[in-house]
């Protein structure tokens, strides 16, 4: 890929995705599989007025080691030093980027119920921090390609042709492989900004999901509700946009307003293994059966995690003409594959979908209905036999 459309993305991610404020520090999280590219992002992420730059890198070989050979107790353990970094993040409020690449199978036969477990303990501890920070970040999450990715994306290639034609296919939906892409994204948000403008006219009081698949839900809204798009804005009033691509205009629903079942279309990556061929059914706005024809038993510890994980936080419509969809790949990568279809969200709500919550605080807006969760996991439900209609308020 020539290294000035690489260029321009990494500036897309710094001057874009998260706006860096002059003076502000950036924490780069990413794989091992493009250091060329971080090289690229850091420099860019200088250039736009960045004080510090961070990079840590993952690597999933060397978790499965840990989850192999630490104890739960040891894997749940915050230490004193994490616990003195996450109150920095709060007195400082770093830029965070993240960069994904990872194997869609990359976590596949590691001990999933001993890394639910080990969360299951550190949650209640590292929460009150992530509250603490919630709306108040500018962050932005974007991908490259990574080898393992890019032969289960193009199967039939070999490795360096399919590690391009991944570029290829991330870099044209994030609208980045153009002379101006800041420009591209700026009339995009436009276009996201518009439409949730007029979803927001409406009134919606319910979303009535039908499909010749099975798929019948019906969803309740909140009240307070509002439509999101595209560029958000922290309480301090700095505009980033989170997901670089984005098709979705997303709100949050009413906690326990949701009846009947739905159909997952697309497969789910959860916890670096894959969940297939799928359906959820709702009662009192609960999943309280699921089944799937590959991983049922992860499936089932994914909406156990806590109370809030078998509850929906998120219901976005994305057009079915989308740059995504219409590129006709699976990428097996959430970030992707939610920009294809409509999706839910099982897990936590988005607290900034509430109207005026600058003014309010997150037990406030949780209170309006807003699900709370450690979990937050999208999966896709859209395609040409979907029907999705509105009920107002006023019937």
């Amino acid at each position: 890929m020539k290294q000035t459309i690489l260029r321009n993305y990494a500036r897309l991610i710094a001057r874009m995705g998260v706006n860096i404020q002059k003076g502000q520090n950036v924490i780069i999280t990413a794989q091992l599989d493009q250091p060329r590219f971080v090289e690229l992002l850091v420099d860019e992420c200088y250039k736009a007025g960045a004080r510090h730059v961070k990079v840590e890198f993952r690597h999933q070989p060397l978790y499965k080691l840990d989850v192999r050979h630490q104890t739960v107790t040891t894997l749940a353990k915050v230490e004193e030093w994490e616990k003195a970094r996450l109150q920095h993040y709060i007195d400082t409020l770093p830029c965070e980027i993240y960069l994904t690449s990872a194997d869609p199978d990359g976590l596949k036969g590691i001990n999933q119920k001993k890394i639910a477990k080990a969360d299951q303990k550190s949650w209640p501890i590292v929460k009150p921090y992530y509250d603490q920070m919630e709306n108040k970040q500018q962050w932005c999450i974007a991908a490259v390609p990574g080898a393992a990715w890019a032969k289960k994306v193009f199967p039939g290639l070999p490795k360096g042709r399919a590690i391009e034609k991944l570029w290829e296919a991330i870099l044209f939906p994030s609208r980045a492989d153009g002379e101006d892409p800041i420009a591209a994204w700026e009339a995009h948000n436009k276009d996201l900004h518009d439409r949730c403008e007029y979803l927001n006219s409406l009134g919606i009081a319910e979303l009535r999901y039908r499909g010749d698949n099975g798929t019948n839900l019906t969803v309740g809204m909140i009240p307070e509700g509002t439509f999101l798009g595209g560029q958000e804005t922290t309480i301090g009033g700095v505009l980033f946009d989170a997901n670089i691509p984005s098709e979705e205009c997303y709100t949050s629903p009413m906690r326990g307003k949701a009846e009947g079942i739905v159909y997952a279309t697309k497969p789910l990556s959860y916890s670096g293994e894959l969940i297939e061929d799928f359906w959820v059914r709702f009662e009192g706005g609960k999943a309280v059966e699921v089944h799937a024809e590959k991983n049922q038993a992860l499936l089932e510890q994914m909406i156990s995690m806590d109370e809030g994980a078998a509850y929906l936080g998120e219901c976005a419509l994305v057009p079915v003409n989308s740059p995504i969809s219409e590129s006709g790949l699976i990428f097996w990568e959430t970030l992707f594959d939610e920009n294809a279809a409509c999706h839910l969200a099982l897990g936590m709500g988005f607290t900034n979908t509430i109207r005026g919550f600058e003014q309010k605080t997150l037990e406030e807006c949780r209170a309006m209905g807003v699900n709370d969760s450690m979990e937050h996991n999208d999966f896709m439900i859209g395609y040409e036999g979907l029907d999705i209609d509105a009920v107002t308020q006023d019937g």
